[in-house]
Order: C-alpha cells, then sequence, then structure tokens
C-alpha cells in the first residue's frame, strides 16, 4: 500500500518535502530549503527523513529556494536519481541553485573565520557549486499535462499551478492490478488569479488524497486595483519627498511583476521615467528565463509586450551586475526603485541597501509580500524601531510598508474556490507550509465545507 511521510513544511513554511512510498520505492516531492532562525535552520537543512541513497526520485514543483534549494545537498550525500521538473524550472534552478551554494560557500567562509579567531574547528558548507552542477545534470524537463513514470507503478504529470514561471501542481497516480488507482494531488504553492505576466492556477485535478499549502489561511488578499493603487501611491508619495524606494523582492516572479507595472505606468504617463534598478544578479538570470519562455505568458502580458517591445527591459530600467556599481547605488541623492534580493532580506545585496537607507525618514522600504518567522523582514514588517545588520545597529526610519496584494500565493479564498469542485470526491486533504494560526484558520474553512482535513505534522506517515 501506498505511503506518505511529511518532513519538511508540515507545521511550517519552508522547507517543502513530502515523500511517498511505493513497494519500498521513496520519491520525493520537492526538496526545499529550511529559512529562518539560522542555527534551527542550519541543523534541519543537514538532516534527511531516511539516507539520501535510499531516495529514488525527485518530482520538483518549483525553483524557489524553500522547494528547490535543498537539491543539491541530497546530491552531495549520495542522491544519483532522477529529478523532474517543468521546462522552466529547470532553467530556473540552472542559475538558482548555484547562486544558493556560492551563498552557502560565502557563509561558511566569514563563519569559518570568526570560529578560528576563536580557536573553533571549521564547517562545512551545506553544499558547493559542484553539488549544485551536479544535480542540474540530474534534471529531466516534462510538460504541463504529460504523463511520466518516476517510479515502477506509479504515473505522475504536472498541472499549472500560476505561482511562479514554470510552476505546477503534481498529480500522481498509483497503479492497482495494472490499472491507476486512487490519485495524490501535491498543490505546490498555488498562485494568484489575474497575477501578471504568466498564466492563472489551472483546476485542481480529481484525487483522493490533496496536500495543501496554506501560507495566506484566513486572509484575504486586497483586490487587485487596490493593491496597485497601494504600490502606486508609496513610489508616488516617496519620490515627491525626495527619496529612494527600497524593495526586497524574489528573483523569481516578484521582481518581474514589479518592472511590469512600472512599465505599464511609464507606457500610460502616469508616473515620470525615474530610475529603477534592479540589483541581483539572480534576477537579471531569472529576467533571462523569462523572456525565453514567451509561450508562458498570459494575454495582457503579451498585449504589452506589442506594444512597448520588452516589457522587462525598457529606457528608464537598469540591471546592475558588478559590485562596484551596485555599492555606488548608496552615493545616489535623486529619488530611484532599488529592486534587489532575498524577498525575506536574509542574504544578498538587499541587506546592504537596507543598512544604507534604512534610517533616512525620505526613503521607504516597501515589502511586497510574505516575510517569514525569524527572518529581518518580518522583525521590520512587525515594526522593529532598531535593527542589528552586518554587526552594526540602525534606527528604523524610513517608512516601512507591506503590501500583501502582491502575493504570489493564492490567498483563503482563492484555495477554497480550486478546492470546491473536489467536494465529496476526495478523501482528505492534508495541510502543509502554513503557519499554525493560517492552517489552523483554513483547517476550519475546508470543514465547514464538508473537507476531511488536517494539519500535517513533520514525521507524520499516512496509508494512502
Amino acid at each position: 500500500m501506498p505511503e506518505l511521510l511529511f518532513h519538511g513544511a508540515a507545521g511550517e513554511v519552508t522547507g517543502s518535502m513530502h515523500m511517498v512510498q511505493v513497494d519500498g520505492r521513496w520519491l520525493a516531492l520537492d526538496c526545499g530549503l529550511f529559512q529562518g532562525h539560522r542555527r534551527e535552520a542550519e541543523e534541519k537543512n543537514r538532516r534527511w527523513p531516511m539516507p539520501a541513497q535510499q531516495i529514488d526520485a525527485v518530482v520538483l514543483s518549483h525553483a524557489h529556494t524553500d522547494h528547490a534549494g535543498r537539491l543539491p545537498k541530497l546530491v552531495r550525500d549520495g542522491f544519483d536519481g532522477p529529478i523532474y521538473c517543468t521546462p522552466a524550472t529547470r532553467d530556473l534552478c540552472a542559475y538558482m541553485l548555484p547562486d544558493s551554494a556560492h551563498i552557502q560557500e560565502e557563509d561558511a567562509h566569514y563563519t569559518n573565520k570568526k570560529r578560528a579567531r576563536k580557536g573553533e574547528p571549521p564547517i562545512e558548507p551545506l553544499y558547493g557549486t559542484e553539488d549544485a552542477v551536479r544535480c542540474l545534470k540530474l534534471m529531466r524537463t516534462i510538460p504541463n499535462n504529460q504523463p511520466f513514470n518516476p517510479l515502477p507503478g506509479v504515473t505522475c504529470s504536472f498541472n499549472e499551478a500560476g505561482h511562479i514561471l514554470g510552476s505546477a501542481g503534481v498529480l500522481v497516480k498509483f497503479a492497482k492490478t495494472g490499472k491507476l488507482g486512487d490519485a495524490l494531488y501535491f498543490s505546490g504553492d498555488v498562485g494568484r488569479f489575474n497575477q501578471p505576466i504568466i498564466h492563472d492556477p489551472a483546476s485542481f485535478p480529481q484525487a483522493d488524497t490533496v496536500i495543501l499549502e496554506s501560507t495566506y489561511g484566513g486572509k484575504q488578499h486586497a483586490d487587485g486595483e487596490t493593491a496597485l493603487k497601494q504600490l502606486f501611491d508609496v513610489i508616488d508619495r516617496t519620490i515627491r519627498r525626495g527619496g529612494k524606494v527600497v524593495v526586497p523582492a524574489f528573483s523569481v516572479g516578484r521582481t518581474q511583476a514589479i518592472v511590469y507595472y512600472m512599465q505599464e505606468w511609464f507606457d500610460a504617463g502616469r508616473i515620470p521615467c525615474i530610475p529603477v534598478y534592479v540589483d541581483s544578479p539572480l534576477a537579471i538570470h531569472a529576467t533571462h528565463v523569462f523572456r525565453a519562455h514567451p509561450e508562458l505568458y498570459d494575454h495582457q502580458a503579451r498585449n504589452l509586450q506589442k506594444r512597448t517591445g520588452e516589457f522587462l527591459r525598457n529606457q528608464c530600467v537598469e540591471y546592475i551586475h558588478d559590485v562596484a556599481d551596485s555599492k555606488a547605488l548608496n552615493d545616489r541623492r535623486e529619488p530611484c526603485v532599488i529592486i534587489s534580493a532575498s524577498g525575506m532580506c536574509e542574504a544578498g545585496r538587499i541587506r546592504h541597501h537596507i543598512k544604507n537607507n534604512i534610517s533616512n525618514p525620505n526613503n521607504t522600504l516597501l515589502l511586497p509580500g510574505y516575510q517569514g518567522e525569524g527572518t529581518l523582514g518580518r522583525r521590520l514588517a512587525d515594526g522593529a524601531t532598531e535593527i542589528r545588520i552586518f554587526e552594526e545597529d540602525r534606527k528604523v526610519r524610513a517608512e516601512v510598508v507591506q503590501l500583501s496584494g502582491f502575493s504570489a500565493h493564492a490567498d483563503e479564498s482563492e484555495l477554497l474556490r480550486l478546492m470546491d469542485p473536489l467536494r465529496g470526491r476526495t478523501k482528505h486533504v492534508h495541510l502543509v507550509h502554513g503557519e499554525a494560526d493560517a492552517q489552523t484558520k483554513l483547517l476550519a474553512a475546508l470543514t465547514q465545507k464538508s473537507f476531511k482535513a488536517s494539519i500535517a505534522k513533520p514525521g507524520e506517515r499516512v496509508a494512502l
């Protein structure tokens, strides 16, 4: 009998990894990096639900670090099976995984310098660039809605998730006496309807068991027009007072969406063509992948492309490659928008921009999405008046604004809209990828709609 084992993103948001066992073989759904409190995350990132060599295959929902970021570690620890994903996900991983490896190596180097001064032994990075390259060689690309067999007796297919470019839910069907029987559906991260550039999430397929993300359980996003007005107002008032708008944005999805909206405003003459700096090498590479997959654009993006020629690059947008050019942004006094990674302010160039701009009351720190527990972004969103960054204390005098309307995750009403056609057919819904309050509220909403549901726990086993 097939069995489900929850490992990561069970009772928390990051570290997505759910294990399916069929006839003694193990299939991993995602292999994400745990993020948050550093010491706790470090310990979790070095543990597996079973030895890496015993995992036979991985099916990857999308390229975000909390879903794909531990794949090189899995390879480093002995995994050598196939990794299945969509073509755009593989193209994004080709940049994101080596970038993550570089961060792991840099963090270990920095930590080891401090440990050496204390006479402590060095630590090993979680993984390195060579591990990321080996991982990419194991990836096999499958388009949406095309069946494939990751294990004997198991047939999978990808279903458009509408979260980021290439994101997908995963339908898993199990063979019974030569025929396909019960099915499991893993939602991955579910996107929003009417999100810019990419397609809306597709209808959920019929399945006996659903593993459902719950990031925004109990919450309702602002509608698209309201969110856009909030974004416009934030940028407009910051420009008027002569300040900079600093935007910590995920390199994939959020960065391109903000550039897209600003291009619409420039095109319509709503705001002057102020400089917009995309200061993230990874975001620049991700934008190249967006350009390489116009088949994944929705009709609004295709129309803007026709009008402007290139909605992700224009005379107002500059992509910053060199560190020296990144540092030079600190000396700018004119109004501008700086978009940089990481989205939760935990690594990368954004931390330098926050350090240099957070104490100026003319500036705005714009947080355009979810900020995980324990992250710098979360402390700022919760109203911190002082932060410590790069071993220095900084007063928070800049305006700090968080906009939930730009989340790439579905809110509760959108999740229920997708689940509604499965009422009376799905036997059980397991909630993952959410904080306790969000999961409790979504659980109540599903129960009210007559779904049998529960909150997944790490190490929990379920017979399918």
